[in-house]
């Protein structure tokens, strides 16, 4: 019996999430990063700075079982609701993604996560620039072989032609392939299907597990989102609202 592309898509998913297991050692490095900003109940900040790189941004912000400590950066410039094709215009804008840092005035002793899959577009690395250059310590998700492939003409890259494993201090490669989608059709010759949301998820996911998992061990029990729709999650998450409403721009 033939393979069905859901069957496809599945095995090409669990596959690459496999892979993705080789980024264990990184992923503690940057583990012990929020860990120990945690510690210190300083704010962690995430920026997926492209339309679906949002994506990664949100999926680890008020999230149920996760960290309360993160401040997703949901810059309305590249929110796909603000119009696809506006998103992609604003992502290729040079100067664009350090407005954006500096409107949240990070500087030195803060610690930002970069979320792009391809790592190439101006407003990723002008946020890792400007970061870099206030002193913010930076985690990137990002795949190193697709930055790597992609011509140094290409349309969406910065002028410097950085990618952005070469700015931060710890990169998560998300291994994903040039063009995202994996699943091949019959007759048609683009694949379909995009992985780039799954790998950043289980890497971002992942790494917050492992943060918290170094808290408990030291003794640490940090701040956990409950589901709102989970018997008394409001009323376990009311405890801790005070202590981070307008510490986090977008709670």
């Amino acid at each position: 019996m033939a393979e069905t592309v859901m069957e496809q898509y599945f095995r090409k998913i669990v596959a690459h999430l496999e892979r993705l297991r080789e980024e264990a050692d990184a992923v503690k490095r940057a583990a012990r990063l929020i860990a120990d900003h945690v510690k210190q109940d300083k704010i962690v900040y995430v920026y997926g700075p492209g339309g679906h790189s949002n994506l990664g941004a949100q999926e680890i912000f008020f999230r149920a079982g996760g960290l309360m400590h993160i401040s997703a950066i949901l810059d309305e410039g590249t929110l796909l609701s603000g119009g696809a094709l506006r998103s992609m215009a604003i992502e290729r804008t040079p100067g664009y993604g350090a407005i954006v840092i500096d409107d949240y005035q990070l500087g030195a002793g803060d610690l930002l996560i970069i979320v792009n899959a391809y790592g190439i577009n101006a407003a990723t690395i002008d946020a890792a620039l400007e970061a870099k250059r206030r002193g913010v310590t930076t985690i990137g998700v990002t795949s190193v072989q697709h930055a790597a492939m992609t011509p140094e003409n290409h349309p969406a890259r910065h002028p410097t032609k950085k990618n952005l494993y070469e700015l931060v201090d710890v990169v998560l490669d998300c291994k994903v392939e040039v063009g995202d989608a994996v699943v091949s059709i019959p007759g048609l010759e683009q694949r379909v299907a995009a992985i780039s949301t799954f790998a950043n998820a289980y890497l971002l996911n992942s790494l917050m597990a492992e943060a918290v998992q170094l808290l408990v061990l030291e003794g640490v029990t940090p701040p956990i989102w409950m589901s709102g729709n989970a018997l008394g999650g409001d009323e376990a998450n009311a405890r801790f609202i005070d202590r981070f409403k307008g510490r986090i721009k977008k709670l």
